[in-house]
Order: structure tokens, then sequence, then C-alpha cells
């Protein structure tokens, strides 16, 4: 099995050390490939919509394709972030901003219709819940049809201040998650996710697209027709 962690911070906080945990318990001989924002990718998306009309038209297109060609080979991707001001990390929001010419409303791509995600996020008091659904929002817009979350607020500043009997139950909620995540059988495509893509579907096959080449893309697929990028 192939995982991805992407990580919305350089440093190895309590949010890398769980998404770490559940990445290394998952069984069996697996590649884990790490990425770390903005180490990794430090650029703002600058609204230059040349994506739309080719995405190597992206003056950061070389720098992403290196992620993206990791991303799209893998079975399950691990998305770690600490909750800044209620919400997701910078870092990580700017990678997602600089993908979204892969959302369902643009051009998406059908590898991301067969993968499982996991989100994880910390926080040291306030629940990082809204932290988790800024990253929901951009996987289920992508077409990852598996997301499972986990947030749990740590109560320290770092990974070795958190009380023995959290990292105690941060180790069982890892292993459930790693079990769950270990399924080899191809996730299913949920009712949600089958809305917006043929909402997306209907608004490119009327014209309502930001561009022609996005409606080529989707006739070349078929998706204007009876294929779908699950199938």
């Amino acid at each position: 099995m192939k995982i991805v962690m992407l990580n919305g911070q350089n440093h190895k906080g309590s949010t890398y050390h769980i998404g770490r945990m559940i990445a290394d318990k998952i069984p069996g001989n697996n590649e884990i490939r790490e990425f770390f924002f903005p180490r990794n990718l430090n650029h703002f998306c600058m609204g230059c919509y040349q994506c739309i009309e080719d995405e190597k038209a992206c003056p950061y297109y070389e720098e992403k394709k290196v992620i993206l060609d990791v991303i799209k080979d893998a079975d399950v991707l691990i998305v770690t972030t600490p909750n800044y001001c209620s919400h997701v990390s910078a870092p990580l929001k700017v990678f997602i901003d600089l993908t979204f010419d892969y959302w369902m409303s643009h051009r998406p791509r059908k590898c991301m219709f067969s993968k499982r995600a996991v989100i994880v996020s910390t926080s040291a008091g306030s629940s990082p819940k809204s932290a988790m659904k800024d990253v929901e929002d951009a996987l289920l817009y992508l077409g990852v049809p598996s997301i499972t979350k986990y947030g749990i607020a740590v109560q320290a500043m770092n990974w070795d201040g958190v009380r023995i009997s959290k990292k105690e139950k941060i180790d069982k909620d890892t292993s459930r998650i790693a079990a769950k995540l270990s399924r080899r059988e191809k996730p299913h495509v949920g009712i949600k996710t089958r809305f917006i893509f043929n909402m997306m579907r209907m608004m490119q096959k009327s014209g309502w697209g930001s561009s022609p080449v996005e409606k080529e893309y989707w006739e070349q697929n078929g998706w204007l027709g009876r294929e779908r990028p699950w199938k």
C-alpha cells in the first residue's frame, strides 16, 4: 500500500506524531512518503487563473507536480494540520488553493475517486473541528470518497508535554483508524460525491464552466455521457 502524508507544518509536533502513528500502524510492507508545507511548496496562489486554461501554465507547476505525481499513485492520504486560530494552517491552505483546478467544479482527476483519506488535527484547548472541516471540504471536492477525521485537544504545547493518559487514548484511537484504512477493497463513492459530480457535470454540459477547455476535458473522459470516474 502506498501512503502519502501531507503535513500542514514543517515541525514534527503532536499533529504530525499522531498522523505518523496511523501511517506506521497500517498493516503490510507499506511505502510512506511525506511532504511538509511550506517546506515543499512555499508559494501563494496569485489568482492568475492560468491553470484553468493549462495546468502547466501555473508558475509553480513543476513544484506541484512532484507532489501530485506521488498523490496520484497513493492508496491512502493522511493530511495533518494544527488548529491555527480555529482553522487549517496557512501553509496547508496554500496547497489547497494551488490545487483548486483539480476540483470537481473544474478538471477532477479520476484517481482521486478511489482513495481513502484521514484528516488529523490537534489543538491545545479548543476543538480542532473547524480546521478539519476546511480539509474535508477540499478532499470532498477533489473526489475522495472515504474521509476519516481525527481531532483531539492535547492540552500541551508539544508532543513531549502530552499526558501519558492522553497518549494512551491516542494509541488506541490510531490503532482503530489504521485498521479501517487497511481495507483493500475499493471505497464506496457515496451519494454526496455523486450529487456534486452530477451538478458539475450538468454545469459543464450546459457550457457554464470556467473555460471551454474544461468541457473538452470532461468530454474526453466520457463524463458528459455515461462514464464516471469511480467506475
